[in-house]
């Protein structure tokens, strides 16, 4: 039997980022979205345990307070268990989900420094001599 697929969460997401070629990998249980070689999101649609569904935002605290001022339903990701994270969130539940979300990719396309941040590299584990 072949192997299922999951659902990409929030598709319409990818297709308002289409023209900018997104790139998706598995994180933490959601799906990341980069763009060039920015992380801009992370998608997470879990029905089990629903209080942190939505678009993660890649960003910094620095910015807070002005996506704050375009998205009036952005709130720090609880599952972190910090009071404040540098990621954001754009809550599934919010009335206003989808047309923020499609405003974040938006500001996304227009090369908004707000969103989006270029992940550190990888290091190899040190190996005993």
């Amino acid at each position: 039997m072949p192997e299922r697929k999951k659902p990409i969460p929030y598709e319409f997401v990818l297709e308002a980022l289409f023209p900018l070629s997104p790139v998706t990998r598995p994180m933490f249980g959601c799906l990341a979205v980069y763009v060039g070689e920015k992380i801009v999101f992370a998608l997470r649609d879990k029905p089990g345990s629903p209080a942190d569904n939505g678009v993660w935002l890649a960003t910094s605290e620095g910015h807070h307070e002005s996506l704050r001022r375009d998205f009036p339903h952005l709130r720090t990701i609880q599952i972190f268990g910090k009071p404040v994270s540098a990621w954001q969130m754009l809550p599934a539940d919010a009335p206003d989900f989808e047309e923020s979300a499609l405003r974040a990719c938006e500001l996304i396309a227009a090369r908004d420094p707000r969103i989006g941040k270029i992940p550190g590299r990888k290091r190899k584990p040190a190996r005993n001599l």
